[in-house]
């Protein structure tokens, strides 16, 4: 939870309202994420929509990993990891691995792609999105002893790089606002 005011002096305790608010906003990012995958799982006919769920999955985690770590610590990736796996019917662990290293290259190159554009943390974005479907790919096979055609890792790629500037224009808009527990 993210403090109220952190200049020093006398207040009066924050109202139970206040508070709600601030962790409304410090759980944002999370359920934004849990409800767009479950969204790209409903009946809605487009073609290869099975492979939207990991491709919006990267592009939430890499955003709000980027931009709001705190709000999305590595429990709650994993969490959403393992979300992914249930509901694209993937062996258990794989989702949660693949969010959690996305996660971690995320805020280990956070500094470096903080001083630079959209463009660059776009690009970058789709080379890890590119390693993600690999190793998906790959612990996939290795999990389940069978030899898979590596064109759904490639679209997974392309869709999920495709996919990050329609994500991040309304997160960035959302972090200086409703996602951000200092204007609460």
């Amino acid at each position: 939870m993210a403090h109220i005011d952190r200049r020093p002096g006398i207040r009066p305790r924050p109202s139970f309202g206040r508070r709600l608010d601030i962790a409304a906003r410090a759980c944002f990012p999370g359920c934004i994420t849990i409800l767009l995958m479950l969204l790209t799982q409903a009946p809605l006919g487009l073609p290869g929509q099975a492979a939207s769920l990991p491709a919006v999955a990267l592009g939430c985690v890499w955003f709000w990993s980027l931009f709001r770590p705190a709000a999305l610590p590595p429990p709650i990736v994993f969490l959403i990891g393992l979300l992914m796996d249930l509901l694209g019917y993937l062996p258990l662990g794989v989702g949660a691995f693949t969010l959690l290293a996305v996660h971690g290259v995320a805020l280990a190159m956070r500094r470096s792609l903080s001083r630079r554009g959209g463009g660059w943390i776009w690009i970058v974005f789709a080379g890890v999105a590119a390693a993600a479907s690999l190793s998906i790919w790959l612990m996939v096979m290795l999990l389940t002893f069978r030899l898979l055609s590596p064109y759904p890792a490639i679209f997974i790629a392309v869709l999920a790089a495709a996919i990050f500037p329609l994500l991040a224009v309304p997160f960035a808009s959302a972090h200086r606002s409703i996602a951000n527990p200092e204007r609460a």
